[in-house]
C-alpha cells in the first residue's frame, strides 16, 4: 500500500468548519478508495465532522515540524510523498526531511504577504532561503496565480518550473443561495480577526458615515482572532455598538451568507480567499479591495460587487453610502457567477490526487 504524510499547521476547531476541512476529509477518502494511506499531522486532534475517519498524529509540546521530524526518526515510515499546508516554505525543515526520506516533497503556499511587501532585509532572507532550501522541494503549489507570482518573487525565478497552480475548492451543493435582493441594509464580515483583514478600515468608514447621516444598518462580524480586542475598542470608542455585532466562529456560514445584502471584505492581502468565493456562490454581492481582496478576480465592478483601493477609507465610505441610499441595486447575479465551477471541491481533490498517484511523475 502506498503511504503519504500530510503536515497541516491548521488548528482543528469544531466551531469553525471551512473549505479546507471538507478538502481534508474528501482527499483522505479519495486516497483510501485508491489504496493510499494518509498519515495526517495537525497541531491538535479532533473528532468533529469526518476527522474521526482520519489517521491523525499531533503533539502539543512541539512545533509541527519538530514533531514530524521526531516521529520520522523514531518510526522510519516509508512515505512516497510528504505534503505541507500552512507551513513556512523553503526552510531548513525541508532540507532535514530530504536527508531522512526519499519521498517527493510538495509544499503548498497559503501564506498572505504584507500589504507593502517585505522589508529589504526580509526580501534578502527569502532569496537566500530560495537558493539554499528550495531545491529540497519537488513541487510548489500555489492556490492562485497571485500565489504563484509571489512564490517566484519570494524565492527566485529558478523555482518557476516547479510551481503548479491548484485553486482551492468548495462543495457548491452545501451553499444556500440568495433569492431575495430587496435591500435590508444587513452586511456580513466573515474572516479571521487579524489586522491584515482591514476591518479597522471599515470601522473608520462607518464612523464617518454615522457622523454625517442617520442610516439604519447592521454589520455582523463572524470569526475569531487576536485583533478582536482592538476592533472592539474602536467600535466602543466610536459608539458603534448598535451597528457592529461580533458573532464568533460558526460552522454554518454556507447557510448564513444568503441572509445579507453584501459581504464586506476590506482585506489588505489574500492568497486565495474562501470568503469571497463562498459569498459569490450564494449570489451574495461582495464589496472588497480591488486586488488584495479580489485576488481571484471574481468580483466584477457593478455586476456582482464593488471594488475600492486598499486602505482607501473614503472610497469604501462612498460605496457604502450609495448602497445605503439604494443608488446601487445589483439584481440576481447568478449568471455572472457561472464561471465559479473552476473552484469546485471535486476539482481540488482530483488535482491533488494526481500529485500523489504513484503512477504520476512529478
Amino acid at each position: 500500500m502506498q503511504k503519504i504524510a500530510i503536515l497541516c499547521n491548521y488548528e482543528l476547531l469544531p466551531e469553525r468548519i471551512g473549505g479546507m476541512d471538507y478538502f481534508f476529509w474528501e482527499f483522505d477518502k479519495k486516497c483510501k478508495d485508491n489504496n493510499i494511506q494518509v498519515d495526517w499531522f495537525f497541531p491538535n486532534k479532533s473528532n468533529h465532522g469526518n476527522y474521526s475517519d482520519l489517521t491523525i498524529y499531533s503533539n502539543t509540546e512541539l512545533s509541527l515540524e519538530n514533531y514530524f521530524l521526531s516521529y520520522f526518526k523514531n518510526n522510519k515510515p516509508e512515505y512516497t510523498h510528504i505534503i505541507t499546508h500552512f507551513l513556512e516554505l523553503s526552510t531548513p525543515f525541508f532540507y532535514k526531511i530530504k536527508k531522512l526520506s526519499k519521498a517527493k516533497i510538495i509544499a503548498v503556499d497559503h501564506n498572505p504577504r504584507p500589504l507593502n511587501g517585505y522589508s529589504f532585509k526580509n526580501k534578502v532572507k527569502k532569496k537566500l532561503k530560495g537558493i539554499l532550501f528550495s531545491r529540497h522541494t519537488d513541487v510548489f503549489v500555489g492556490v492562485s496565480e497571485y500565489s504563484k507570482n509571489h512564490l517566484i518573487n519570494d524565492f527566485g525565478n529558478h523555482i518557476k518550473s516547479k510551481i503548479k497552480v491548484i485553486p482551492n475548492g468548495v462543495d457548491f451543493s452545501k451553499f444556500k443561495k440568495k433569492t431575495s435582493f430587496i435591500p435590508d441594509n444587513k452586511f456580513i464580515v466573515a474572516c479571521h480577526l487579524r489586522k491584515e483583514k482591514g476591518i479597522q478600515d471599515l470601522i473608520v468608514a462607518v464612523n464617518k458615515i454615522k457622523k454625517e447621516h442617520n442610516f439604519d444598518f447592521s454589520i455582523d462580524v463572524y470569526g475569531k482572532g487576536y485583533y478582536k480586542e482592538q476592533l472592539n475598542k474602536m467600535i466602543v470608542d466610536f459608539s458603534l455598538q448598535n451597528i457592529f455585532s461580533f458573532k464568533g466562529s460558526v460552522s454554518n456560514l454556507n447557510e448564513i451568507y444568503c441572509n445579507y445584502d453584501y459581504l464586506l471584505h476590506p482585506s489588505h492581502g489574500e492568497t486565495f480567499c474562501y470568503t469571497v468565493l463562498e459569498s459569490l456562490i450564494c449570489n451574495l454581492p461582495v464589496i472588497t479591495t480591488r486586488k488584495e481582496g479580489n485576488v481571484l478576480d471574481l468580483v466584477k465592478e457593478n455586476q456582482n460587487g464593488f471594488l475600492f483601493e486598499v486602505s482607501k477609507i473614503d472610497q469604501l465610505k462612498e460605496i457604502l453610502l450609495k448602497v445605503l441610499n439604494q443608488n446601487y441595486n445589483l439584481e440576481n447575479n447568478s449568471v455572472i457567477n457561472d464561471n465559479l465551477h473552476t473552484f469546485s471541491l471535486i476539482n481540488m481533490v482530483e488535482n491533488y490526487f494526481e500529485l500523489v498517484n504513484k503512477n504520476q511523475n512529478l
